[in-house]
């Protein structure tokens, strides 16, 4: 698939006008999506950094939950960053007792696991899955992941300071997600990656 793809950013929340741009820069067609009738017309959609509890009050508010929950086990391709890493999560360590993901991703997050928002930080993360120099990694309020299953490929990993080890960026299948915020540093190769998934998966 070479033409131009229609890749969707849920605009119910959260930073969805960097990921438009991001999109737009990395070769896609892109939209916010706020009700089914959008969905349906993407080929992809990004699930952007927000507050993960709210975000899936407003998916269900909005009556999208169980659209994006066939969508994404239909194979349709996802890119969560941040909150959206937690919204495409199978397991949540810590999520409160009414919290509902969309699922699609056989690992565990930990919400917030970083710290509160002072404790943000940036990163350079050598990530093979891009290639090329070190990627800036911006992390705010960010999850991790604790465990992963067999079919989920680990793109990255803290690699300083107390938390080094952690996972902070996966694929599995045509869905990928990351901990940090790739979509404000300018440096746009992760959406890069997911424009190419969603042209392979065309």
């Amino acid at each position: 698939m070479t033409t131009q793809p229609t890749i969707g950013v849920l605009a119910v929340q959260g930073d969805v006008r960097e990921h438009l741009r991001a999109l737009e820069d990395a070769g896609a067609r892109a939209v916010p999506v706020r009700r089914t009738v959008e969905l349906e017309a993407v080929d992809g959609l990004v699930l952007p950094g927000g507050e993960s509890t709210t975000m899936d009050k407003l998916v269900r508010a909005f009556d999208l939950h169980q659209p994006l929950r066939a969508r994404i086990a239909e194979g349709m391709p996802a890119y969560g960053s941040c909150a959206g890493m937690i919204m495409l999560a199978d397991r949540i360590a810590d999520a409160r007792p009414d919290q509902q993901t969309l699922g699609g991703i056989d690992m565990t997050v930990r919400r917030n696991a970083f710290g509160r928002q002072v404790d943000s930080f940036e990163e350079d993360l050598h990530i093979h899955a891009i290639g090329g120099a070190p990627m800036r990694a911006v992390f705010i309020r960010a999850p991790w992941v604790e465990q992963v299953g067999d079919a989920v490929d680990v793109l990255a990993h803290v690699e300083e300071g107390p938390a080094a080890g952690r996972i902070v960026a996966v694929r599995q299948g045509a869905l990928l997600a990351t901990s940090f915020h790739p979509e404000v540093t300018g440096d746009h190769r992760f959406h890069q990656l997911f424009v190419e998934i969603v042209r392979g998966n065309a």
